[in-house]
């Protein structure tokens, strides 16, 4: 696990991050990320439904115009859920459900995905479920445990092994309690 280093006043605690991926993340790891994202997803849209359904309920709308707001919603789902998924892995290279099981998508080189990078991922993604999930099998043997998707963005998912929650809660606590042991003095010659 990456480290966490207390920080002076005013400042975050440090996390030191892994200076090279431990390994690949492999199939059952993936799915139990992808399970976390897809609830996260349609809680969220379910919020956001409900309370379409809700105005929608109160207005006399003509039957056609509920179709075409059906499919414009419909429209709206995907697009957010391609722009989750591409967000999360050009800004950190972990979504949600990547964090929690401690996994991030980078480049095939080890690098950080762009954001044109992480929308072709997507659609990888989206063509290696359409046969059946076919295109995820290549996780199972390929050295890197690189699917379709993987192999179609040139992008590797690794082991991220991270500070947990507790662990940058202490440090933060430990941060501010060794700030408020210093003498008066030594706090207002950091601060001017």
């Amino acid at each position: 696990m990456g480290g966490v280093t207390a920080a002076g006043p005013g400042e975050a605690p440090v996390v030191a991050a892994p200076a090279q991926p431990t390994g690949y993340a492999g199939l059952a790891t993936r799915v139990v990320s992808f399970t976390v994202d897809a609830a996260i997803i349609t809680v969220v849209d379910v919020i956001i439904g409900v309370g379409a359904a809700l105005i929608l309920s109160l207005l006399h709308i003509p039957h056609d115009l509920r179709t075409i707001l059906a499919v414009i919603g419909a429209v709206i789902y995907a697009i957010g859920s391609i722009a989750y998924f591409a967000i999360f892995w050009s800004t950190t290279g972990q979504t949600p459900g990547a964090r929690l099981m401690q996994i991030q998508v980078l480049t095939a080189d080890l690098g950080p995905v762009k954001p044109k990078r992480a929308l072709v991922r997507c659609v990888g993604v989206i063509l290696a479920a359409l046969p059946l999930f076919i295109g995820f099998v290549p996780i199972l043997y390929d050295s890197r445990r690189r699917g379709f998707q993987d192999q179609f963005a040139h992008t590797v998912v690794v082991e991220a092994p991270g500070p947990s929650i507790a662990e940058v809660s202490r440090a933060k606590k430990r941060a501010i309690y060794e700030a408020s042991r210093r003498p008066v003095s030594e706090r207002d010659a950091l601060d001017g």
